[in-house]
């Protein structure tokens, strides 16, 4: 018999899988294998990962067949580049890690992550499946990437990606105090003579981009920002928000010395793709994959909390600007005109 239990989630929840464990009372191994075989939704979308967090106001859903042992599958060996979100015979969802390149540079390197994906695929080191890649996170981000097994699948999900139906949140700290509590940026990204982006409002010089952006907390010369892409061109979100006074944190490419700040220690940019969420190309049904936001955020975060004690040496004069107005020049970045 199928059985089937819904919850409307009243306040915040760390785990889903706590939930779930006290709507169905199965053993822990079943709840881990409930998730594996997409039994559990969350406002209707599967949910492959037991320890996301809910927030009040979502549906937490689960149907499986009564009686019946879900049995968790088994782990694949852990690759040192990324950690596998979601996986079926026909795509995988991997959440990267800061430092590696999702794809070679013109030096033709062998240690990217399309490689990383592809040994995976091959289940050993050498190269036998190859990784279709759908869309790319720069170096020095984190974050959830979706590669395919086959050239079709990757078209197909490409044409999501083309239509702007894909959900992409992104976790970014940026320099300054944003007033604004949300806002969007709409300009046209090309690309000049140092291959640096830069933004222009003639449409013909470059690519539409358009970010939204949510303010989630302020801090001492710093703010953390949830972020959505309605487009996704190459450094948008670094582009947007450094070209108004508020560069992603460890940015040395845009407004270098503006994006530093004493509590960032990082070699890598405070910025982290969380959220992806698209159909799946094949049974049409759902996935929204979650990545974990990085302890390095984390920590920076709560130090760097109004009421937190203050450092020796991480006092920073205050900068706030009411983004998204008065642009501030970027590194290399012609005046509305490509070079």
């Amino acid at each position: 018999m199928l059985l089937h239990k819904k919850l409307a989630l009243t306040q915040n929840e760390p785990r889903l899988d706590l939930l779930v464990q006290q709507l169905t009372a199965v053993t822990r191994s079943t709840l881990r294998g409930l998730f594996d075989h997409g039994c559990v939704r969350l406002d209707g979308q599967v949910c492959a990962q037991p320890n996301v967090a809910g927030r009040a106001g979502q549906t937490l859903e689960v149907a499986w067949e009564e009686g019946r042992h879900y049995k968790e599958k088994p782990k694949v060996r852990q690759s040192r580049e990324f950690t596998v979100a979601f996986e079926d015979k026909y795509l995988i969802v991997v959440n990267k890690r800061a430092g590696v390149l999702t794809v070679p540079t013109d030096r033709k390197e062998d240690d990217t992550l399309v490689h990383a994906v592809a040994r995976h695929f091959s289940r050993g080191e050498r190269i036998t499946h190859r990784a279709w890649i759908v869309h790319r996170l720069d170096r020095d981000t984190s974050g959830l990437l979706v590669f395919a097994r086959t050239e079709e699948i990757a078209a197909a999900i490409k044409d999501q990606f083309e239509a702007r139906k894909p959900e992409r949140e992104y976790v970014v700290i940026v320099a300054g105090t944003i007033v604004q509590n949300s806002g969007t940026f709409r300009s046209y990204l090309a690309t000049n003579d140092d291959l640096d982006q830069y933004s222009t409002q003639v449409p013909g010089e470059g690519k539409l981009a358009i970010t939204h952006f949510k303010v989630l907390e302020r801090l001492r010369g710093a703010t953390l920002l949830q972020v959505h892409l309605e487009t996704g061109r190459r450094n948008q979100i670094r582009v947007h928000l450094a070209e108004h006074g508020h560069p992603v944190l460890g940015d040395v490419r845009y407004t270098e010395k503006q994006a530093a700040h004493p509590g960032w220690h990082e070699k890598r940019l405070a910025l982290h793709a969380r959220t992806l969420g698209f159909r799946h190309p094949v049974t049409k049904e759902p996935l929204r994959l979650i990545a974990e936001t990085p302890a390095c955020f984390e920590h920076f975060v709560r130090a760097q909390r109004p009421s937190a004690p203050v450092a020796a040496g991480s006092e920073r004069p205050p900068h706030s600007s009411p983004a998204p107005r008065g642009k501030a020049p970027l590194r290399n970045r012609p005046d509305n005109r490509r070079r």
